[in-house]
């Protein structure tokens, strides 16, 4: 706990802000932390403090709060014990150099109460003002004591927490106490990134603009406007407060100016006259725009700044407040949204709440311009902040750019039950609407995310009527993720993605080869309004280590220091930046298609990705193409990321990618258009081009007009594959001339039919037998190619062979499959001279992934690299293959995990990738560098005594076999054993579970003992 903070400022300073009438409350503060909460009973707003802190900001930046150890108590579930529990990790739950592996990690970790206090010098022009103190942003709870006496307690998340000072804000010296609290005492969910440590962390302090604003005794409390498109005119409700304790009138004078656009709007003023009570009233006032009214959207966000002017009959002191605003309509119509009657399509990413170098949101328009620039140069209209609300600038920025917000309520939580929750949703969304409902950037808003509870429908659904009848400038729906209501204008849904937690290998990109002909029309076709595809993606790429002198801040990547420290034991260290380009390629690929399936979907209202950038939280997950500070990180650049998820997208609708030099190459060209407007007359036009970039083929399609609108019909590519030079990759580009609007993809053409005959002087086997030691040993060559099920696991069981990145990341998905990051190799190695390949997975290495076994190299000298490497979950770190070679017993070895035996005559990849190998070995370039004992190769493989099978039928006591689940994939028996987690079995659709101490019968499964 630190004691002590020392600045050289002094500490009774008078601020004057940028109004005449604002002091800011920023600078030194006098700070003490109260973790026994002791300081309301000890009158301790009546005591000073010996301690110094600086605000805006959180105390763990200042250096207060207590070392992070293995028994922090977090804000946040951690569903997985692995690095509390396994030994591997024991280093790192060391009190002295404790580093956790499942977010970052704060310097410093406080839940509590902390005080904050200073003195502020009160001006003679606040002589008979309203006076407010507000806070931008604190975190959570806030108490105000004003010379010693209390002024109240707020908890909003979402909103400046505002307070009414005026009775005790006389000219000159008060002290000013807060009491900040980040105790979670309304449960809007632990994993909630509103307050939680999975993002921002739980943070103590105040992060935005603190401030003493002076109004006239009548001012304008709230102002709310409400466009009218068709009607060119906007309904103008003012809300006046009057604290002069009698009935008031007098007049209210608007006036507005276009700003953000190219020419200049001022539609001039109207006055209207007014009279309220003694406390306040709304008055209602129509302003006209007229024919040049301009509207904001996307790509033309222009905005309005409307004045009010107040003035009372007795009053010369009069008050002028202003807002900003769009004209601009969101609505559904069908399954699709519409802005200012115009069709859109959003494309989106979540914002979490991931500031590493602060803990906590910007507040600064600045910052929140270039993170939404970020976002835009990648092609996308909208961003959903997941379980918060972001602050007065990020809208501001939003409003500038023509980004879309979907704000949620600062709740992940268990809704309907009677808790307080159920009325600090009312209060918070009451509280968004009215500070942030001008925006127009403020399109979308939900309670929060993934609600649970047993009444959290009925709950939910009267939540929706109330908003649609309070504020009907925007959409509202249920929640994100669930549940379908009527009541909802719009539906977050998780179905209509490529991946769902739980489906492991049976997922589309590891259980079917590549297709683009998916989508999810009929999905869509069940529904009668927009649906936004939930959390798409969360595709994992391995850490970026160069990212660790990044975190300036008081947040560290202690995961990233772990994962290098398990990289050096295992001699991976030097491989690190080409695990992440490796992996990022493959990451990239798999969002490229998530996404175009997305657009190929008529009727489709959006997606929400998970995420552009990483998510450091609930394990690790490390789901996006730029950093946690939106920054790239080398494999993908904005602009070829824009080109599948811009406003027009040229799509692609192929069965493979996979072809024969007998075939000719069909596909159906279209095209996802949102632009600024139609496209006129518009030219398609293709192109194939092979890996040199030369044009073996073009063409132009018929030309068209373009309406806004998903998939449009372009026509029909076809061109024969006879001269292709098999085996080769070509890329096939699909854009419109002349309008900078272009997409590509990848595909290979191989020869038709191949010799698999084994050459002279090489044997082949399956198994690694005294056959192969005898050749081995008298100079032989052998290619081992093992057999289904024989290669050996770890404690774990077999790697699974998933052609997909991780989903999300193993830690929080009980080891959901697959757990590798696809493949690494040198292309100019001579084994792969005739199979056509980057240094990276793409879609023609599914073949070899998909129903091969996938190899632990652990026990190999360190020097040895593979042919074919596989990148590995970070949080294991082994060394993985699916080839490599090496000199065994006097000879040359080389192995192949992948199958390349079966059905060859049906899987052009395969036996190209084996005639690859093949001549090699049977070449004087087959050579291999390293040694390797007899006794290590044999250990990659299953002892053939272990197996137990008793033909088409298994029968076994798993109290003999241990914990462990069967799966049977396309029909090949497979059999993973684990260990227990937390006294539980893995439980999947998919999976069979085997009970302790029960016999078991099933057929066609072989079970194999726990390694």
């Amino acid at each position: 706990m630190k004691t002590t903070f020392l600045f050289t400022s002094v500490f009774l300073v008078c601020f004057s802000g940028v109004n005449a009438s604002d002091i800011s409350l920023a600078g030194e503060w006098q700070f003490r932390m109260d973790p026994e909460d002791r300081g309301v009973s000890e009158k301790w707003f009546a005591q000073e403090f010996a301690d110094r802190i600086p605000l805006p900001g959180a105390m763990a930046e200042a250096g207060y709060g207590y070392d992070v150890t293995a028994d922090t108590k977090w804000t946040g579930s951690i569903v997985n014990r692995m690095w509390h529990e396994e030994d591997r990790f024991a280093p790192y739950r060391d009190p002295d150099n404790t580093k956790i592996l499942f977010w970052l990690q704060p310097d410093k970790h406080y839940i509590g109460v902390a005080w904050y206090q200073r003195d502020v010098e009160v001006p003679e022009r606040f002589v008979g003002k309203h006076i407010t103190l507000s806070l931008e942003r604190p975190h959570w709870e806030t108490q105000l004591w004003l010379d010693g006496q209390y002024m109240g307690m707020q908890n909003g998340l979402s909103t400046p927490h505002q307070y009414d000072v005026s009775a005790l804000m006389t000219p000159g010296k008060h002290r000013v106490t807060l009491r900040v609290d980040n105790t979670v005492k309304i449960d809007v969910g632990e994993n909630a990134h509103s307050v939680s440590d999975n993002t921002q962390g739980n943070w103590n302090g105040i992060a935005g603009a603190m401030t003493l604003a002076a109004r006239p005794k009548v001012y304008v409390a709230d102002l709310q406007v409400y466009p009218d498109i068709a009607a060119k005119q906007a309904e103008v409700h003012v809300l006046l407060a009057n604290t002069t304790g009698q009935p008031v009138s007098g007049t209210i004078t608007l006036a507005a100016a276009s700003f953000n656009s190219d020419v200049v709007h001022a539609p001039g003023e109207v006055m209207a006259a007014f009279s309220v009570g003694e406390k306040e009233g709304t008055v209602v006032v129509s302003y006209p725009l007229g024919d040049a009214m301009q509207c904001w959207s996307e790509f033309s966000p222009a905005l309005y700044r409307l004045s009010a002017k107040v003035v009372s009959e007795d009053q010369h002191d009069a008050d002028e407040y202003a807002v900003e605003f769009g004209m601009r309509e969101i609505t559904a119509q069908g399954t699709q949204f519409y802005l200012n009657n115009d069709p859109i399509f959003l494309r989106g990413t979540l914002e979490c709440c991931i500031f590493p170098k602060t803990g906590y949101p910007p507040t600064d328009v600045e910052e929140w311009m270039r993170i939404l620039g970020v976002a835009k140069a990648h092609g996308l209209n909208h961003i959903r902040f997941h379980s918060w609300c972001p602050p007065e600038a990020a809208f501001k920025a939003a409003d500038r750019l023509g980004v879309i917000f979907q704000v949620e309520c600062a709740a992940w939580a268990h809704v309907g039950d009677g808790k307080p929750i159920d009325q600090f949703i009312y209060d918070e969304g009451d509280r968004i609407l009215k500070q942030y409902g001008n925006h127009p950037s403020l399109c979308l808003m939900t309670y929060g995310n993934e609600p649970g509870g047993r009444n959290q429908k009925e709950y939910l659904a009267k939540l929706l009527e109330y908003w649609k009848g309070k504020d009907s400038r925007r959409l509202y729906t249920s929640g994100s993720g669930w549940p379908l209501l009527p009541e909802s204008q719009y539906h977050v849904w998780p179905t209509p993605r490529v991946h769902a937690w739980g489906n492991g290998l049976n997922s589309r990109f590891n259980a079917e080869p590549f297709s683009s002909n998916g989508d999810y029309r009929d999905f869509v076709a069940d529904y009668d309004a927009p649906i936004i595809s939930h959390e798409i993606g969360q595709w994992c790429v391995f850490p970026n280590l160069k990212e660790i002198e990044k975190y300036t801040g008081y947040l560290k990547p202690k995961n990233f220091e772990i994962v290098r420290d398990l990289l050096e034991k295992n001699h991976l260290l030097d491989q690190a930046d080409d695990f992440l380009m490796a992996s990022g390629k493959l990451q990239a690929l798999a969002y490229k298609e998530e996404i175009e399936a997305a657009l190929r979907t008529k009727g489709f209202g959006g997606f929400q990705l998970l995420d552009l950038h990483d998510f450091p939280g609930q394990g690790t997950a490390l789901v996006g193409v730029l950093d946690p500070f939106w920054e790239e990180k080398g494999y993908i650049t904005a602009a070829e990321y824009h080109r599948f998820s811009g406003p027009s997208v040229p799509l692609l609708r192929m069965d493979k990618c996979i072809w024969t030099t007998d075939e000719t190459f069909i596909a159906q060209a279209e095209i996802t258009h949102y632009g600024a407007t139609p496209l006129r007359n518009a030219q398609p036009v293709w192109r194939m081009e092979d890996e040199a970039g030369n044009t073996v083929a073009s063409a132009q399609l018929e030309a068209t007009n373009i309406p806004k609108g998903t998939g449009y019909a372009l026509g029909t590519l076809s061109h024969s594959l006879a001269a292709a030079a098999a085996p080769c990759k070509l890329r096939v580009i699909l854009g419109i001339e002349n309008a900078d609007i272009e997409n590509g993809w990848d595909i290979w053409v191989y020869p038709p039919k191949i010799s698999v005959e084994v050459p002279e002087g090489i044997h082949i086997t399956s198994t690694f037998d005294e056959t192969s030691l005898d050749i081995l040993a008298t100079g032989g060559k052998v290619l081992l190619i093992p057999a289904p099920g024989t290669i050996k696991g770890d404690k774990s069981g077999p790697v699974p062979p998933g052609f997909s990145p991780i989903f999300w990341n193993t830690f929080w998905t009980n080891f959901q499959p697959p757990h590798t990051l696809g493949i690494l190799c040198e292309p100019e190695h001579p084994a792969l001279a005739q199979f056509p390949t980057e240094y990276h997975s793409n879609w023609q290495w599914w073949d070899i992934i998909h129903g091969g076994q996938i190899m632990i190299l652990d026990g190999m000298p360190p020097e040895l690299k593979p042919i074919v490497q596989v990148i590995d979950d970070w949080t294991t770190c082994r060394r993985l293959g699916i080839a490599f070679e090496a000199q065994v017993g006097g000879g040359n070895l080389l192995v192949c995990s992948a199958d390349l035996t079966n059905n060859l005559d049906a899987r052009p990849v395969a036996r190209q990738l084996r005639r690859s190998l093949l001549d090699y070995m049977a070449s004087s370039a087959f050579a291999p560098a390293v040694n390797v004992d007899t006794n290590v190769i044999s250990e990659l493989f299953r002892p053939a005594s272990k197996l137990f099978s008793m033909g088409a039928t298994a029968t076994a006591s798993t109290e003999q076999f241990g914990y462990g689940a069967a799966n049977v994939v396309d029909g090949n028996p497979q059999t993973y054993w684990h260990t227990t987690w937390e006294g539980k079995i893995p439980q999947y659709p998919h999976w069979i579970s085997l009970d302790m101490k029960k016999t078991i019968s099933l057929e066609g499964i072989s079970l194999l003992p726990r390694q």
